[in-house]
């Protein structure tokens, strides 16, 4: 296992390497360069000469790629032209809510799609799994953001069942002591702040979750009734194995190796794709932070945020292919 997880994070080097030329080759071929972007449009001559000096933009270019790559190594992204703030600190500070928003999101998504998805592929032409995948259709057709508002103006405003925006009760005095609200709430005993937390957070992840989860459904009826015709599952029935033993070893598991690459990719999806959900329950993560630098043009922002996900889908890709080998052990080898 241990070689498994050296050998994926060597291979994953030259991919992040890959995206960081690709990233430098962006800002250094912006209109009218970096330092017009940061100044604006109306910038003068003068303006634009003492940015690139002081930003290094005069140096030659293998010169400012070094650069580049050492402050990205130090996790320097450097500061927002919006807030004044390092780019780093605002993730840091942001990021949790989007955790905390995506995990529970994926969770929904799994918790209900797999066994869904099984007992709709074990019942095929049944009333179970019309409804199924006449459900995960209509799941994948919906914009996240209209169910989003269907679920704000039903849920929230009409019947008041929950908070309409944010993170939690600006009543509630909530320490922080890892930025995730849910969890501080735990650590630190105070449970009334982690119950209004997961409150605040159950309408934008349902919302969020109507896509994973129309997708999780699909993959696992197709994957369940690709395996369960599999020789090997035939030959473990007619051995006289119990019908449990069958389904749980041999389809169910076999079955989870598309479905764990679908999850790994949907959670990384939602990390970096919230934007539209927290814009619309105003839940103050890292989605509307970047809506509000594209808006802004905000290019250290948009650098650090490209940079920080593909951190994000490298960890997740680790993870699935960790999952791969515990639920498959012959994946080990190669």
């Amino acid at each position: 296992m241990l070689r498994l997880v050296v050998r994926r994070l060597l291979q994953l080097i030259p991919t992040l390497l890959g995206l960081s030329v690709l990233l430098f080759l962006w800002l250094d071929r912006l209109p009218g360069g970096p330092a017009s972007a940061i100044l604006g449009e109306k910038a003068t001559e003068a303006e634009v000469i003492r940015i690139n000096r002081a930003l290094g933009l005069d140096q030659p270019v293998y010169v400012q790629y070094w650069r580049f790559l050492k402050r990205i190594a130090e996790l320097d992204l450097g500061t927002s032209t919006q807030t004044g703030q390092p780019v780093w600190d605002e993730f840091v500070l942001r990021f949790p809510a989007t955790v905390e928003l995506s995990l529970l999101a994926i969770l929904l998504a799994v918790a209900i799609g797999i066994p869904l998805g099984y007992f709709a592929a074990r019942n095929r032409g049944g009333w179970l799994d019309v409804t199924a995948v006449s459900g995960s259709l209509i799941g994948i057709c919906i914009p996240v953001f209209f169910l989003a508002l269907i679920l704000k103006s039903v849920f929230a405003v009409q019947l008041g069942l929950f908070p309409v925006s944010g993170r939690q009760e600006t009543g509630i005095d909530a320490t922080s002591v890892t930025g995730f609200a849910v969890l501080d709430g735990l650590l630190t005993g105070e449970l009334d702040a982690a119950g209004d937390a997961i409150h605040h957070l159950i309408l934008p992840a349902v919302a969020l979750a109507s896509i994973p989860l129309a997708v999780i459904v699909r993959m696992t009826r197709a994957s369940v009734l690709e395996v369960q015709d599999e020789d090997y599952v035939r030959t473990a029935e007619a051995k006289g194995l119990k019908r449990s033993v069958v389904r749980g070893r041999h389809v169910l598991r076999n079955a989870m190796l598309p479905v764990v690459t679908a999850v790994g990719l949907l959670t990384g999806s939602l990390l970096s794709g919230a934007v539209l959900t927290e814009s619309v329950f105003d839940f103050g993560g890292i989605g509307s932070f970047i809506r509000t630098a594209i808006d802004g043009r905000d290019y250290p922002v948009l650098v650090g945020f490209i940079m920080f996900i593909a951190m994000v889908y490298v960890l997740i890709n680790l993870l699935v292919d960790v999952a791969y080998s515990l639920i498959d052990p012959r994946v080990r080898v190669h």
